[in-house]
Formats: structure tokens, C-alpha cells, sequence
């Protein structure tokens, strides 16, 4: 079935030189679907214009915790009209983030809960970012019953007991690069414990560049060694993971080959 990048930010200046040969690579490897995420305002309208460019390329709109600040009834508008293009397969991704501190918690609480309920109206999964926000996250995806529509916690960073409460609220969890580092002792735990049907696989380029390419650039070409970590801490073969993870990314964002299911 080959493989899908479920969160890649194609828009970004770091693509700019040679987006089209990033994309291209990513085919040549067996990456069959590419889902880049827009994080702000005109990181949406490019990442859309780059998914309507790729038969191949699906597009998640949201603003980022570190953007909630700017959250304004006018985004809420242009989100709301953005999200109903054919190529948009999820809002987001959308949260918490008490790491960086951006904005303030207030302003990202209130996004993070507009968000949500936008995604319910247009019955639309949520792509959620979580970070040094786990029990805060976890409820408000609680009471604003995030996961109607599916969600997927992206580029997880709780432990194995976080997992499963996501899993229980209609969640996936889905793991990045930093799976290949040899430190990552808590991430490790989390793919051993999570059953594979929960799971979906992430590059987040170009951050989190995995072994060995660590310390580059990351691309989509790369998810391939998410996949073969995951396989080897669960002494799977790669082809069932990327089966497996590849069936969940599709049922998340209701794909179907290298075209979106419209019903639900």
C-alpha cells in the first residue's frame, strides 16, 4: 500500500528552493499520500494551493497555538469557507502549546475550543498539537467532545497512559522522527504499547529530521524510517505497519487511493 506522511508542512521558506523535487522524491519512495498542514493564515492558503497542485497532496487548515492570538471572527470565516475545498481533509492542527508560550493561554484556549467546534459544524477530524499542555489538552478534547469526527494527536509526546485516554476519546496517535533517537526511551514505550491499528506515522518536516539524517532538513522521503523504527520495536514486518498505518490514515482522513471518500 506504500506509505502516507500524515503531517508535513510543505509551505514552509525551508521548501521554497525545491518544493516540487520534494514532492516528486517523496513519490519516487513509495510515500503514496502527503497531508501538509497549514498553521496560520497564509500558511493555510499555501499549503491548499500546494494541495490542489498534487493529486497526491491533501491539505489540513488550522491556527496554531502559537498564532491564537490573531484568532479573529474574520479567520474563523476564511477557515470555515477554506475548509469546504474538496482537498482539505481535517482542521488543524489546533491546540495547546505551554512549551513556547506564543500567545497566552487564554487566547489558545479559546482558539483551540473555536477550532473544535468549527470542525464539528463542517464534520471535519481535528489534528491536535500538544505540548507541556497534556492534562489541559486532554480536557478540553474531553468536554468539547473533540473526536466526533476523529482526530489524530500529532507528533506525541505524553506517555503510554496518555496514549490510551486519547485512544478512549476516539483519537490516533501518530509518531515523528524522533522515534529513531536512540534516547527517546518514553516514545519508544508509547509504540510498544499502543496497538498498531491505533497508530499513524508523521515526518512534521522539515522539523524532527530522523536517523540518519538528523541534524538535515527533514521531507516527506523520510517517513519511510518512522516506519522501520516503529516495525523493529514492535518486531513487526515494515509491510504490516505501513499497512496498517497507511489503512488508519485513510480511515482518518476518508481516503481512498489517491482520492478523498466523500461519504462518511
Amino acid at each position: 500500500m506504500g506509505l502516507i506522511d500524515s503531517h508535513a508542512h510543505l509551505d514552509l521558506s525551508e521548501f521554497n528552493t525545491d518544493r516540487d523535487a520534494v514532492i516528486k522524491r517523496a513519490r519516487t519512495e513509495g510515500v503514496v499520500s502527503i497531508v501538509t498542514i497549514g498553521i496560520g493564515l497564509e500558511e493555510c492558503r499555501a499549503a491548499l494551493q500546494i494541495a490542489q497542485q498534487w493529486p497526491f497532496v491533501y491539505a489540513a487548515l488550522g491556527i496554531h497555538p502559537h498564532n491564537a492570538g490573531r484568532w479573529s471572527a474574520q479567520v474563523r470565516d476564511f477557515l470555515e469557507h477554506a475548509a469546504r475545498q474538496p482537498k482539505v481533509v481535517a482542521l488543524g492542527e489546533i491546540g495547546l502549546d505551554f512549551y513556547r508560550n506564543r500567545s497566552s493561554k487564554e487566547d489558545q484556549r479559546r482558539c483551540f475550543r473555536d477550532q473544535i467546534g468549527l470542525a464539528k459544524s463542517l464534520k471535519l477530524p481535528v489534528i491536535i498539537h500538544d505540548r507541556e499542555a497534556h492534562r489541559e489538552t486532554l480536557d478540553i478534547v474531553r468536554e468539547e467532545h473533540a473526536g466526533e469526527y476523529g482526530g489524530v494527536f500529532h507528533c506525541f509526546s505524553g506517555d503510554a497512559a496518555l496514549a490510551r485516554k486519547c485512544i478512549d476519546l476516539g483519537f490516533y496517535i501518530s509518531i515523528p522522527g524522533t522515534v529513531t533517537f536512540r534516547n527517546a526511551s518514553l516514545l519508544h514505550e508509547v509504540v510498544r504499547a499502543v496497538p498498531l491499528e491505533y497508530l499513524l506515522i508523521e515526518t512534521d518536516c522539515p522539523f524532527l529530521t530522523p536517523v540518519p539524517f538528523r541534524g538535515k532538513r527533514n521531507e516527506p522521503a523520510y517517513v519511510r524510517y518512522v516506519a522501520e523504527a516503529i516495525a523493529a520495536l514492535k518486531q513487526l514486518p515494515l509491510e504490516e505497519v505501513a499497512y496498517a498505518t497507511t489503512k488508519n490514515t485513510k480511515r482518518l482522513f476518508r481516503l481512498s487511493g489517491d482520492e478523498r471518500i466523500t461519504s462518511p
